[in-house]
């Protein structure tokens, strides 16, 4: 996410303005023109073809928008915590690469794919809050809102949607933001508080020294991760089929 290697068409595709055919089209004479590598022309093809895919999936299903594709969701625990809610869409979780996605998107209306999936599992995984309330507020403030990616996308994270994550996937928001955002180029410009840690503790800033001013002024995670793990692996076992 700390780099600018994204196609950024998601709104042009959303407001019609490119189609998904044009794309697909393009990259494949970029791939035989030897201008655009293999591997990386199709996996962004596999991303057009995930976007096509959960048109189809609402196209058929129209009462996804508000309903859980898998029934048995219907009954599930969800939690209703305010609070945290807020904290989340504030990004003042305590969990830096969170926290950085939050605020990347209030502050620009994007935010980068993986951290998508990075805040989406915080909300309904470590907190148990409803996949309905982050697909809204993604509705309200995203500039590339797609009734049919935003609901496909947000159920596949909650593992009620079609091709689900497994329900057992949850992200770790340290081992994420180390892994995608190792140097910290991400959370230092969108957390800008945390910007003085060292990188050994910048996506777990609760190590850092007390004496550090970053230490007093972030705030502490609302949740433990373990802990929240835990509660959501007990609360998904519940569910039939599973």
């Amino acid at each position: 996410p700390g780099v600018a290697g994204t196609s950024r068409l998601s709104p042009h595709l959303h407001f019609g303005e490119i189609g998904p055919r044009q794309v697909w089209v393009a990259a494949q004479g970029a791939m035989a023109m030897g201008e655009a590598p293999h591997a990386e022309a199709r996996r962004f093809l596999s991303e057009v073809g995930w976007r096509e895919f959960n048109h189809t999936i609402l196209f058929h299903n129209p009462q996804i928008q508000t309903q859980s594709f898998r029934p048995e969701f219907d009954g599930f625990g969800w939690r209703r915590d305010d609070a945290a809610f807020k904290a989340w869409t504030q990004g003042r979780t305590g969990y830096p690469i969170v926290d950085a996605g939050m605020r990347e998107l209030w502050t620009t209306g994007f935010m980068h794919n993986r951290v998508r999936m990075i805040v989406a599992s915080f909300l309904i995984k470590h907190l148990l809050i409803d996949w309905r309330q982050g697909e809204a507020w993604f509705w309200d403030t995203l500039v590339d809102a797609d009734l049919a990616s935003n609901v496909g996308n947000w159920q596949w994270v909650a593992g009620s949607g079609a091709d689900a994550a497994p329900y057992f996937r949850i992200f770790n928001p340290i081992t994420q933001g180390e892994k995608f955002d190792p140097r910290g180029v991400y959370v230092r410009r969108w957390v800008p508080e945390l910007a003085s840690l060292s990188d050994s503790v910048l996506h777990q800033p609760w190590m850092a020294h007390p004496s550090s001013p970053s230490a007093r002024s972030y705030p502490r995670p609302i949740v433990e991760h373990g802990a929240a793990r835990t509660r959501a692996l007990e609360a998904y076992k519940s569910l039939k089929g599973n």
